[in-house]
């Protein structure tokens, strides 16, 4: 007998450290289970949590299923959301694999259609992104910065998590989603709509601030690294270069010290641009809304909270997956002051607001861009019923239970 609608909903929400991992677990009067995995990454391990973590979570989404997801969503290409489908290391991404989702749902930038050149707007703008992942690398490569190392790893292209949704996609149906689109008929009783990501051609504010064009600053940055290049010894010289007059000394460590500055700036501006490729979900299962937005920031919320009807929706949503692990530019406040469920203790149906997050890996207090960014979450803690990861000490996960 196939149900009509689930009855009640688990949300299990996964230590991941930095980064996120939700089962949805929708329950039905009748029939079996159905179950959603929205992202499994993690760019920074939990506080006091196992080494093997990542493994020990897809082991416990294989026995949560019971051997079987419905619906994988990747909400875009960033580390901390993808790379435990890697199948390489630990290979916790085969356990997902062996679980056999009937659907994968990905942002339209993994569309191997415009991948390919077949959709020319979209194919300019995903090559951009593939050069500015070879910065991410150098990155990690050539930087000692923290965070500029922990930046690059995130915005490496995750190629084995990659190909490992790839797959899991032909061998189910891949959906490749962008703003507006409808996936209604996915599980029984229940509404998914499309908030975002806009393609280029709805809004070309996803590209953020097209003054920092990522082709204008390759050349700058090939420049300065000429010029190193330069003065270094030839390859394969057993000889040390001559000492460089104090002049030419100068302009080496300048050059050296610029090189940094634009290769932070570089990586900021991919981690924007991909951020702004996240997939926004907004789920309707009985009588609740649930918003899943990944990582989105500003360029791409600004697209939904245009839409008079999307708005509507917005300001009944009951449950909310804070965007970004609790970024200042992530939970725009415009979106805030539309959910009419938040308020005190004492209110009625009280907002809910989970977020995955580690605080002290990302951003910096004096600069007020750490996250989870203080105001924000005293702010979430104040008017949502607040669940937060960094508060969870060691746990593997907590359970969420809605009755719908």
């Amino acid at each position: 007998m196939e149900p009509d609608a689930p009855s009640s909903l688990t949300i299990r929400m996964y230590n991941v450290g930095f980064g996120d991992c939700f089962l949805l677990s929708f329950h039905y009067p009748a029939g079996r289970d159905r179950h959603m995995l929205v992202d499994f990454g993690s760019a920074a391990p939990p506080k006091r949590g196992p080494a093997d973590y990542m493994r020990r979570i897809a082991l416990d989404i294989e026995r949560q299923s019971r051997h079987k997801l419905d619906i994988v969503v990747a909400t875009h290409r960033h580390g901390d959301h993808i790379n435990g489908f890697a199948t390489d290391g630990a290979g916790a991404g085969k356990i997902i694999a062996s679980l056999k989702p009937d659907h994968v749902i990905l942002p339209w930038t993994e569309d191997p259609d415009a991948q390919s050149g077949a959709l020319p707007m979209r194919s300019h703008f995903l090559r951009s992104l593939e050069m500015m992942h070879g910065v991410a690398a150098a990155a990690v490569r050539l930087s000692a910065d923290p965070q500029l190392q922990f930046l690059g790893a995130n915005n490496l292209k995750n190629r084995s998590a990659v190909e490992n949704l790839s797959a899991m996609g032909r061998r189910g149906k891949a959906w490749h989603v962008h703003a507006g689109m409808t996936l209604h008929d996915l599980l029984p009783g229940i509404k998914i709509t499309v908030l975002g990501p806009p393609t280029l051609k709805q809004s070309d504010s996803i590209r953020t601030q097209r003054a920092r064009d990522p082709h204008e600053f390759w050349q700058f940055c090939n420049f300065w690294s000429t010029k190193i290049r330069e003065a270094a010894p030839a390859p394969g010289s057993r000889s040390p270069a001559p000492e460089p007059p104090p002049s030419v000394r100068w302009f080496i460590d300048h050059a050296r010290r610029l090189e940094g500055e634009q290769l932070l700036e570089l990586v900021h501006e991919l981690d924007a641009v991909l951020n702004n490729t996240s997939v926004i979900l907004l789920l309707e299962a009985g009588n609740r809304k649930l918003l899943f937005p990944g990582d989105a920031q500003i360029e791409n919320w600004a697209f939904a909270l245009r839409n008079p009807e999307w708005r509507k929706f917005l300001a009944d949503v009951h449950l909310y997956k804070v965007g970004h692990h609790g970024s200042l530019n992530a939970t725009p406040k415009s979106l805030w002051k539309l959910f009419h469920h938040k308020g005190d203790e004492q209110q009625p149906g009280r907002l809910q607001c989970l977020c995955s997050t580690r605080s002290g890996r990302h951003g910096s207090p004096l600069s007020g861009t750490e996250v989870p960014r203080e105001t924000l979450v005293a702010e979430l803690r104040r008017y949502s019923t607040f669940v937060s990861t960094d508060d969870f000490e060691g746990r593997l996960s907590e359970t969420i239970e809605i009755k719908l």
